[in-house]
């Protein structure tokens, strides 16, 4: 078993395409059917077999509405996605310093199963990387997802849209302080975030000459840490709800 780091910040801004359904609340909140959108996934994690505790990053104002055993704490949200990472990596480590690794996982996939989160979690305790990221093939999201319009990164054996639910192994965040020292300098610029990855990458990337295999050693080699793409089975992963459009798809799913 492991814990579960639950990213829960954001709130639409006016304009934004889920504003006229959050209404100035966090998008999570939003119901779908009989629950918000942070429930379903807080269920999700209950039922799993393989996660243990929670944090939740975000919507403190929801705590006394979330209900779940394995919550452990709350932590206000905080600038990013990197930066609420490191607020629950570090709340985790307060309540228990043994930990290994964590399972980090978005709170807007309301259609996670308890399935999809023990595949994930089971397939990173083969082996001892620094980093998991599920990728769900494009032909896979768009059998069970007809409608979910997502963007895919074009590669030359396989076309992907990223997960939301990954693993990383919390001595990357205790013992490799320059890994985070580059990604917290560069989360805010598309150029230090391309000079960080490096732009041979990103060329190769545009002409569709490398495989998931070689995207993740190059990055991995060019960021001094291990990692491992997982093709993921489970679409419901990668159907994180950004617009109008894909929130009806989980109400379709979830009514």
């Amino acid at each position: 078993m492991m814990d579960a780091i639950l990213l829960a910040g954001g709130v639409p801004e006016p304009g934004s395409p889920l504003y006229p359904y959050s209404k100035g609340k966090p998008k999570v909140a939003v119901q779908i059917g009989s629950k918000s959108m942070a429930q379903w996934v807080l269920d999700a994690l209950e039922r799993s077999s393989s996660i243990d505790n929670i944090v939740i990053v975000g919507i403190e104002e929801m705590q006394e509405e979330l209900h779940s055993t394995k919550i452990l704490d709350f932590k206000p949200a905080g600038d990013d996605y990197i930066h609420n990472f490191q607020l629950g990596a570090e709340a985790l480590l307060a309540h228990k310093p043994e930990a290994e690794k964590v399972a980090l996982v978005s709170c807007d996939i309301p259609m996670l199963t308890p399935e999809s989160v023990d595949w994930v979690v089971q397939t990173s305790l083969e082996s001892d990387e620094d980093l998991y990221y599920c990728v769900i093939e494009q032909s896979q999201m768009e059998k069970r997802f007809p409608d979910s319009a997502r963007s895919y990164v074009k590669l030359r054996d396989i076309n992907v849209c990223g997960g939301d639910l990954g693993v990383i192994n919390l001595d990357l965040y205790r013992k490799k302080k320059e890994f985070w020292r580059k990604i917290f300098e560069a989360r805010k610029s598309h150029l230090h975030l391309a000079r960080l990855v490096g732009f041979d990458f990103l060329l190769l990337l545009l002409l569709r000459r490398l495989t998931l295999e070689d995207a993740v050693q190059k990055v991995t080699r060019r960021l001094d840490i291990t990692a491992q793409g997982l093709n993921c089975p489970y679409p419901e992963i990668g159907m994180d709800i950004d617009k109008p459009h894909q929130l009806e798809i989980a109400r379709r799913e979830l009514s």
